[in-house]
């Protein structure tokens, strides 16, 4: 599961404040929030960066989307709006290579970010 602090939390070798778990997918709150609400959607297959998916690895990125979406709605986020972020290698923000979706939501969101 790849040797990042996000295959650890998948491992549960170090711990993490769970809100979402299936077969492919684990979700956790981000310890720096940037939004009220800040969960991180990884893959339990370990893929570096977005760079690095396959073809046959389209299922599994939808997968993480899904799980995304599907928590905005549990937790009544998705009729106000959300925003879902992956960043992609060190130009793009991305610290933590392990393949990552960001969901923000709690506060108003412009574009560009910043």
């Amino acid at each position: 599961m790849g040797d990042t602090i996000f295959g650890k939390i998948i491992r549960r070798e170090i711990p993490a404040d769970i809100v979402y778990e299936n077969d492919d997918v684990l979700g956790f709150r981000d310890l720096n929030p940037q939004a009220p609400v800040h969960v991180l959607f990884v893959p339990k297959k370990p893929l570096p960066t977005l760079n690095d998916a396959q073809p046959d690895d389209a299922e599994l990125l939808g997968k993480l989307l899904i799980a995304a979406a599907g928590y905005a709605k549990q937790e009544g986020l998705a009729e106000q709006g959300y925003r879902t972020v992956i960043n992609c290698n060190e130009h793009g923000g991305q610290t933590v290579f392990h393949l990552h979706v960001h969901l923000l939501a709690g506060r108003r969101f412009t574009w560009p970010p910043g």
